[in-house]
């Protein structure tokens, strides 16, 4: 129960609470947690002090609110760790989750300005663009776009992408390894298109992720732009003071 003669703030004591019950399994994903008026009726709080308690536990990802419908205990967030090289497919089941993959655009195109300068290549060279919406079991993660050069890159479009991992497909039956990577993550607000395609809502936030691939041979492979659900994905790193 919340101690009013507690020194901690009353919000916090009741953020506490319900953590406990979503950390204990009393609250499931996917469960609808009580409204503002019930929590403050149950702990004999008011309706503020239930509504600020709420904010805080969505904006910590931990509850989500749907417009006009209600709070519910949000799905634990996928962690993606930044000291790893590895692909959404070996990353998903490194962590017992079934990956799955559906081709947006897959094609031989002349490479935009971007890709052109992260693969060091001329505009007179062509490229392979394989767009595809990644998921974790059923539920769509992140909105994927890579483009791919190499030798023999046009071989890709005879590939099945829905169902193989690329950098599978790519050690396996081309010798390229991944090898290292220059990455960029930034915050931003989802387009139309996204919102669309990753079932958010409108203006919700995602995660940017740019990615310079490199094989081992040094040689730049695959430039890829791609948009995680902020709501479902986090990266994760360990740092080491040196």
């Amino acid at each position: 129960m919340i101690d009013k003669n507690y020194p901690l703030p009353m919000y916090f004591q009741l953020k506490e609470l319900m953590r406990e019950k979503i950390a204990s399994g009393e609250w499931k994903p996917g469960d609808m947690v009580p409204s503002e008026r019930e929590l403050s009726e149950q702990y004999k709080i008011s309706r503020m002090t239930a509504r600020q308690a709420l904010g805080e536990m969505a904006t910590e990802g931990l509850l989500r609110r749907e417009q006009g419908r209600g709070t519910f205990v949000a799905e634990p967030k996928i962690e993606h760790g930044l000291t790893r090289l590895t692909g959404f497919t070996e990353d998903m089941k490194a962590r017992g989750l079934q990956p799955g993959a559906l081709v947006i655009r897959l094609g031989l195109i002349s490479p935009p300005l971007l890709a052109m300068r992260a693969l060091q290549i001329t505009p007179e060279e062509k490229i392979v663009l394989l767009e595809r919406l990644r998921l974790a079991g059923e539920e769509p993660i992140a909105l994927e776009t890579s483009h791919l050069h190499f030798s023999a890159v046009e071989q890709l479009l005879k590939e099945d992408f829905e169902d193989n991992s690329l950098y599978q497909i790519l050690s396996e039956r081309y010798q390229i390894t991944p090898a290292r990577a220059e990455q960029k993550i930034g915050a931003d607000l989802c387009s139309h298109r996204e919102q669309d395609l990753l079932k958010i809502r409108e203006g919700a936030p995602v995660l940017r992720n740019k990615r310079i691939t490199f094989d081992q041979w040094g040689r730049p492979f695959e430039y890829t732009e791609s948009a995680y659900r902020a709501d479902r994905y986090v990266f994760q790193a360990e740092l080491n003071a040196p």
